[in-house]
Order: structure tokens, then C-alpha cells, then sequence
């Protein structure tokens, strides 16, 4: 199992793509190509979209290689981009499979709330121009813990069997060394298509005071993408920040 991290700005997403190589998942098979000799396809456990982030994903691989699992990090890294970095290299069971294991997910996504962005910082957060009352945020970010059906807070395109999902904490905090930065924290076992992003857009809404907080829960109820009126917030601002894989380490 790989522990990946990445830079998501100049790539198409993470999942392969056969038309496209540009992806975290094609640039990860060639550079085990090159190191192995095999022609192998990783298994991701966060397909995230283009232009996310990740300090953690994860992915697995098969091979009959005798390279030590452990020495897979600098192999690895020598063949890759410099944007993308193998952290972590462990054996794991052969059955075990990331996206089939539960697991608890942890997103941030970063709010630059300022006027002009910060250019170090542009790369990965979203410039909010108008106040945001983190309070109010937090209220309504409540209101989406727990087992709901989130298809408001998914992409119409979504092609997941059940829209239902587990939101186990959502938080809104202000970075106590720079209060312009703003971190929404969702923390879950597992999220749709868009659903991070569009939870993101719908929170910003209600700080600048488009919707108050009780408004969340009606669209939550309503069940329907259409009845949610926020936006998408962009891809830049959110990193998958950690993977518990709940299980794992008894086997």
C-alpha cells in the first residue's frame, strides 16, 4: 500500500483516464513500470477530482517484485513528478481492498478571506472577498452531521447506488495565526461526487448570510441538487487530509 501525496493543480484528477495520462493514478503505474518491470494498475482509495489536493491518499498494488514494500517510497519518488510523493510504502493482505474497507475520511478546505489572495496560498485555497460569519457556519454545518440522504450536496452526474452517507463532524475554524485563513473541516466514512465541495459552497453561502443556518437543513431534506441553490466551491481549496482504514491493523 502507498501513502500518496499530491499537488492536484496540473493533473486531471486522480482515477486513470485512457484517453488522458495526466492523472495521479497513470503517472503511479508508469513510475512502478520503471521500477519493477510490471505493468500494473493501482487501486485508489479517494478517486479525488481534478485540481484536489491530497496529503494521504492511498493506493495498492500487486507485484512479484523483490524490492522490500518499505523501499517502494524512494523508488518510487525518483521516478515520479515532483508534485507527487510516495510518503509511505507497507505490505498489507493481500485481500485487502481500499475503497471495500471501512474507513473515516478527513477533508479541509481552505478559505483565503481577504480582498486580494495570498499568491502563496492561491495554488490551494478559494479567495472569499466578503466577511463570513464562522459562527453561523458552524451551525449549519451541524446540521449535516449524521446519516442523511445527501443528494443536495451532490453532482447530478453522481452515479452512486445510494446517496446516503455518514458525516460524522464538521468544523469552521479560523486559523489562529493568520485570521483571513478559514479551514471547513468534514470528517466522514465516505462522500459523493462533488459532495465536499458543494457542502464547502453551501456553508460559504451561509456565512456571508445568503441562507441562515436552519435553511441547511431543509435543503439537506429536500434530497434534491436542483433545490440547492449554493454553488460548487472550486477544486483548489480542498485536500484530502488523512485516511483511517478502521480494521486494518488487527489483520
Amino acid at each position: 500500500m502507498l501513502t500518496i501525496a499530491y499537488d492536484g493543480t496540473d493533473y486531471h484528477g486522480f482515477a486513470r483516464l485512457k484517453e488522458d495520462p495526466d492523472t495521479i493514478e497513470g503517472n503511479i503505474d508508469r513510475a512502478i513500470k520503471k521500477v519493477t518491470g510490471e505493468t500494473v494498475e493501482i487501486t485508489g482509495a479517494s478517486r479525488t477530482d481534478s485540481g484536489v489536493h491530497a496529503l494521504c491518499n492511498a493506493a495498492v498494488f500487486d507485484t512479484e517484485s523483490s524490492v522490500p514494500a518499505f523501499n517502494f517510497t524512494d523508488a518510487l519518488n525518483t521516478k515520479l513528478p515532483p508534485d507527487i510523493r510516495i510518503r509511505r510504502s507497507t505490505e498489507v493482505p493481500g485481500d485487502f481492498h481500499p475503497r471495500h474497507t471501512d474507513t473515516l475520511k478527513t477533508y479541509r478546505y481552505e478559505i483565503d478571506n481577504e480582498r486580494t489572495a495570498d499568491p502563496l496560498r492561491s495554488r490551494y485555497s478559494m479567495l472569499v472577498g466578503y466577511a463570513l460569519d464562522t459562527d453561523s457556519m458552524n451551525r449549519a454545518g451541524a446540521e449535516l452531521v449524521g446519516e442523511h440522504d445527501f443528494k443536495s450536496f451532490c453532482s447530478v452526474h453522481t452515479q452512486a447506488a445510494s446517496t446516503v452517507r455518514t458525516v460524522t463532524g464538521i468544523e469552521v475554524i479560523r486559523d489562529g495565526t493568520c485570521s483571513e485563513r478559514i479551514y471547513i473541516m468534514v470528517r466522514g466514512h465516505g462522500f459523493l461526487y462533488n459532495m465536499v465541495r458543494i457542502i464547502a459552497g453551501t456553508l460559504i453561502d451561509v456565512g456571508r448570510g445568503r441562507l441562515a443556518p436552519e435553511d441547511v437543513t431543509d435543503i439537506l431534506y429536500a434530497a434534491d441538487r436542483t433545490k440547492n441553490p449554493c454553488p460548487t466551491a472550486e477544486a483548489k481549496g480542498l485536500t484530502l487530509m488523512d485516511i483511517e482504514f478502521l480494521g486494518l491493523e488487527d489483520r
